[in-house]
Formats: C-alpha cells, sequence, structure tokens
C-alpha cells in the first residue's frame, strides 16, 4: 500500500550530533515531523522512520508485531552511530517506549532519551481478554488525535487492530522490566490530561529508571498528541536545551550545528 501523504519517513543530515524520533503506535511520522523540523533547523542530524505497518491503513499493522517496530529503531540507531560522534533517542507514546529500549539495550551508544507521554502498559480490563479476544474482533475504534488545540489533527488510524495491540501489551511488559538498564539522562514532558495514557505511565517510568540526571516538564495545555498541541513550542524548546546541554562541543545558542540537507515527504 502506498503510504498515506504526511506520514513519509523524515531525514536531515546535519552535524556530528544525532536525534533519532520514534512516533506512536497507530500514528505516522507526521505527529512529531514540527519537532523533527526543529531539531534539523539547529543543524542536528535527524531521523524519523515510519514504523512497519503504519502509514498505510490499519489492516496492515495488523500484520505487524512489536519485533518489527523496534527493529526499525534498532536498525536507524545502528546507522546513526556509525555516522555520528553522539547520538540521542526521543519519543511520543509507545515511540517513548521504543526510545526507552534503545537506551536500555544500547547503553554509552545513546547520550541521553527525551520522551513525551511515554506508554508503559495497555490498562483496563479489555487488555487481559486481549489474547482470546483478538482472534474474535479485528479491530476497535482508534485512539488518534488526542489534541486540545483545535485546528491540529494526527495523521493516524481510525481502528487499533487487536493482533498488533496484543503485540504490544507484550512489549511494554518486556520494557518495563528493562527499565532499570536505563542510566542515560533523561527528559520526561507529560501532559496532565491525556486520554490515551494515563499520568501513572509516566510515574512508573520514572521511578524505575537507573538515570540520576532526570528532568520532568509537564504540558498543562495539551493532551496526548502533544508535539502538535498547543505546547509543542516547549517541547521543542526543552529537547534543544536538553541536547546542548549534554552534547560534546555544542552550547545552547540556537544554532547547534551545521547546516545540511533535509529528506523527506
Amino acid at each position: 500500500m502506498p503510504v498515506l501523504a504526511g506520514a513519509e519517513p523524515f531525514r536531515h543530515e546535519g552535524g556530528e550530533t544525532a536525534v533519532l524520533l520514534c512516533h506512536g503506535f497507530t500514528g505516522s511520522p507526521q505527529s512529531l515531523r514540527p519537532w523533527a523540523e526543529h531539531l534539523a533547523a539547529r543543524g542536528l542530524t535527524v531521523s524519523l522512520p515510519l514504523l512497519p505497518g503504519h502509514g498505510t491503513r490499519w489492516e496492515d499493522l495488523r500484520m505487524t508485531g512489536w519485533q518489527d517496530w523496534y527493529a526499525e529503531v534498532d536498525r536507524e540507531l545502528r546507522l546513526l552511530c556509525e555516522r555520528r560522534e553522539q547520538v540521542f533517542v526521543a519519543g511520543l507514546s509507545m515511540g517513548g517506549a521504543l526510545a526507552l529500549r534503545l537506551a536500555a539495550k544500547h547503553g554509552d551508544a545513546v547520550s541521553g532519551v527525551v520522551v513525551v507521554n511515554p506508554a508503559n502498559k495497555v490498562h483496563g480490563l479489555a487488555a487481559h481478554a486481549l489474547p482470546v479476544v483478538r482472534h474474535l474482533v479485528p479491530a476497535t475504534k482508534g485512539i488518534a488525535s488526542d489534541i486540545a488545540k483545535p485546528d491540529s489533527r494526527e495523521l493516524g488510524y481510525d481502528r487499533v487492530p487487536l493482533h498488533a495491540a496484543h503485540s504490544l501489551r507484550q512489549f511494554f511488559r518486556i520494557v518495563d522490566g528493562e527499565l532499570p538498564q536505563v542510566t542515560q539522562p533523561v527528559l520526561l514532558l507529560r501532559s496532565p490530561q491525556d486520554h490515551v495514557v494515563p499520568p501513572a505511565d509516566s510515574a512508573r517510568v520514572l521511578s524505575r529508571i537507573s538515570s540520576t540526571d532526570v528532568k520532568e516538564v509537564l504540558l498543562e495545555q495539551s493532551y496526548h498528541v502533544a508535539t502538535l498541541d498547543h505546547d509543542a513550542d516547549r517541547i521543542f524548546a526543552e529537547s534543544t536545551a536538553f541536547i546542548g546541554r549534554l552534547a560534546s562541543g555544542l552550547g545552547n545558542e540556537p544554532g547547534l550545528g551545521k547546516e545540511g540537507t533535509t529528506a523527506g515527504g
């Protein structure tokens, strides 16, 4: 299936500091595109891949699982590490869980982690029925576009395939067990008003990681997809300052590195 207009991956060849951005479950790179462009404009090398099964139709997601999604970002991280001196990982929702696992598995190869409304668990009684129900019901209603800003919309599926949701639940359990292996500096930004991921998920992440350099920022004016919401500029500024503080040879001035070339839809 062709990729939906606006859901294309984004890549920018910038300086020696790179950022890998991971989008969320049933979403697409569109939800993180403004963030990626902000970082690219400041001279950073940026990779924002399209996860398998996403950005086309929900039926395609039904044929994939967490191993496919993680393999894609793992591959991108390895490529960035081969080409750049420092690499940071970041993500929204499930993308936050992907970023945290990359940090846990790759250790010193990851210089820092930025997560926005990171997901840690599939909640509700229905979650326990997924192993059986997924064989009976193909999909349920979507979770995309939880945004307070009236004129903003997330490009995501209007249905959630239950086979994929079951795999997501398995993935969250794996990541939860690996959180103590996360030792890198962490910037966690969360929306108190989030209708997809409850505050308990961020609290769980913060309580289990082993990082000592940790900052939590509240996004008071935004819902779940905060990267497209009222607090988007806050996310961009906080993450830029976080990377600038930790990246070798970089300051907090607007230009973090040399300008480069951009590729994407």
